[in-house]
């Protein structure tokens, strides 16, 4: 190596580091609330909201920290101790953009609470558009093999067959923690009790789309807006239609050996609860802090009166509860916050409990 080069890399390890990023260069922020959005439409104010505008608007989150190792940068109240972000569409996206927060020395997140909300499709069994839903287990619908359905033998329901296994939902279940999780059931209730009886959005648009799914079985999807708990579908594959959504049923069951219903479809939260496994095993965050919220925007099956095609078709041209999905995730999730940070002195210490 030449003088020139060698004088080139010593002043180039001597450039100093941004103290933002300087272990021990600052006292780090001491986060009480995460709140993960995995989308925005545009600008994070003054537009057409995507899932993190109502809350940086209504929370006052303007101080900004940029995050350029994520999809989206950290806003902020650092007075209340609130942070939130957007980590991207997609699994791969929504796993590698928590993980760079979860890394960054400036957040103390030890004793944050972390609340995913965003919309999602909903089982017309289970509820309908512009319900809020609890998410109690999150599955993994990515990893598996698959075969396309043209060429599964004819007594198969699916194309898609867990590793390890032969032939689709093959018992005993592949013991695989790294495609199911089950959400602190304490804190889930807690948050169930304090928020189920929460008006919701209702218009006639969403009264005019419920009314046509008149299948035996959706009658959940005719009914008002409401809270309940499910299971969440997590795969970055946007799918649709009443056979891929009895596959989910089944998938759900399956991985949760029967004690999960399948109720939201979305495409990042298995993604999100693996970093956020591996950042808890770092002791970087507590998992046990963790709650999802998935809004129904859509449902994950046709109406009486379409295919799955042409209804994948309309979808495309938006959704009835797009904007009263994203106020019920307000209303909803917020009250959750409010809740912990009223009472920050107990929840710091010890998780909040429904016999409370």
């Amino acid at each position: 190596m030449t003088r020139a080069r060698v004088g080139l890399l010593l002043a180039c390890l001597s450039i100093p580091v941004p103290s933002a990023w300087s272990a021990g260069a600052t006292e780090p922020m001491p986060v009480k609330l995460v709140i993960v959005s995995m989308f925005e439409v545009g600008a994070d104010s003054g537009d057409t909201p995507g899932e993190l505008q109502l809350w940086k608007q209504r929370l006052g989150l303007d101080t900004v920290y940029p995050l350029p190792a994520a999809h989206h940068d950290v806003v902020a109240d650092p007075d209340a101790g609130v942070i939130a972000t957007v980590t991207g569409q997609g699994t791969a996206r929504a796993a590698a953009s928590i993980m760079a927060l979860g890394s960054d020395p400036r957040f103390d997140l030890s004793q944050a609470y972390w609340l995913i909300a965003g919309i999602s499709g909903v089982d017309p069994a289970v509820t309908t558009v512009g319900s809020a839903v609890w998410t109690d287990w999150v599955v993994d619908g990515d990893l598996a093999y698959r075969i396309d359905a043209r060429e599964i033998p004819s007594d198969w329901s699916t194309g898609t067959i867990p590793y390890g296994r032969d032939v689709p939902f093959e018992p005993p279940r592949p013991d695989d923690q790294a495609r199911v999780w089950q959400l602190n059931p304490q804190l889930l209730e807690w948050a169930y009790a304090l928020t189920r009886d929460t008006e919701l959005q209702d218009t006639e648009a969403m009264q005019a789309l419920r009314s046509r799914y008149r299948h035996e079985g959706h009658e959940a999807a005719r009914g008002a807006p409401s809270v309940t708990v499910g299971a969440n579908l997590s795969a970055t594959s946007y799918w649709h239609g009443a056979l891929l959504n009895r596959w989910a049923r089944e998938w759900i069951a399956y991985w949760s050996d029967g004690q999960a219903r399948f109720a939201t479809s979305a495409m990042e939260d298995s993604g999100t609860m693996q970093s956020l496994d591996y950042l808890d095993r770092a002791g970087r965050v507590d998992a046990d802090r963790v709650l999802i919220l998935r809004t129904g925007s859509n449902f994950t099956v046709q109406p009486s009166d379409l295919s799955a095609a042409q209804n994948l078709a309309r979808d495309e041209e938006g959704y009835s509860a797009y904007l009263p999905s994203l106020e019920a995730a307000f209303a909803v999730g917020n009250q959750v916050v409010s809740a912990l940070l009223a009472d920050w002195s107990r929840y710091r210490d010890s998780l909040p409990s429904a016999e409370e």
